[in-house]
């Protein structure tokens, strides 16, 4: 069963400096019905005019992951790490006991454009961690390229949490086919172009919701982007 939730469907606010879309319920948004999929609790596209961004602020108990679109995010947090995230990279930063930290668009002239990740931690009260790994002449590739994982593997970044996140390149015309397998389900975020997915069709900004499915099948409508998780059910 595919349930798919329209990018016009999401929360939406708009600060000036922040113009930001809500898959799932958060801050003053809140929807019932989208309050996660499984462990996934947070999945928000921000764009963050030049020069402007988050200032510190506490997280805790949560694996936290950027992807960023376009542009380059600029990151401090009181673990002592400061670094610039651009496009092809990864961020993970494990909150745990509590961590503070800072997120801003690098560039004075610039917008940035990411999305923001929050995934539930399968055991609160661990240390802090972070990692930052680069992907881009995997992604550039095409196909699916592992970025994340509960075990880390195939040099993916490691979370705590059964999870497998992937960046999905398709061109034009192109299929993949992933298994589903049982007692999994899985959230597909459409970034960038269209694609259908087990005959649905996605665009940029639309998820879908696949859960009882044995498989994950994509068709590229146009040259597209997409992230996807695959969850415990």
């Amino acid at each position: 069963m595919i349930r798919v939730r329209k990018a016009n469907e999401r929360g939406h606010v708009n600060h000036g400096w922040l113009d930001s879309r809500h898959s799932f319920s958060f801050g003053s948004y809140y929807d019932p019905a989208y309050m996660g999929f499984g462990k996934l609790r947070v999945l928000n596209e921000d764009r963050v005019a030049p020069g402007q961004g988050f200032g510190a602020h506490p997280h805790r108990d949560m694996e936290i992951i950027s992807y960023v679109v376009e542009g380059a995010l600029a990151h401090k947090d009181s673990m002592g790490n400061s670094s610039i995230i651009v496009p092809g990279e990864v961020q993970r930063m494990s909150a745990g006991t509590g961590v503070v930290h800072s997120e801003y668009n690098h560039s004075e002239r610039e917008p940035v454009h990411f999305l923001q990740i929050w995934i539930e931690t399968a055991k609160p009260g661990v240390e802090p961690g972070y990692e930052q790994k680069s992907f881009a002449e995997k992604i550039a590739a095409g196909g699916l390229t592992l970025v994340a994982s509960g075990d880390g593997r195939d040099g993916s970044l490691t979370v705590g949490q059964d999870v497998a996140m992937y960046v999905g390149k398709l061109a034009e015309g192109q299929t993949l086919s992933r298994p589903l397998g049982s007692n999994r389900q899985a959230w597909v975020q459409a970034v960038r172009g269209a694609v259908e997915l087990n005959g649905q069709a996605l665009r940029a900004g639309d998820g879908a919701a696949v859960d009882g499915d044995d498989a994950l099948r994509f068709l590229g409508k146009a040259d597209s982007e997409l992230l996807v998780f695959d969850l415990a059910s």
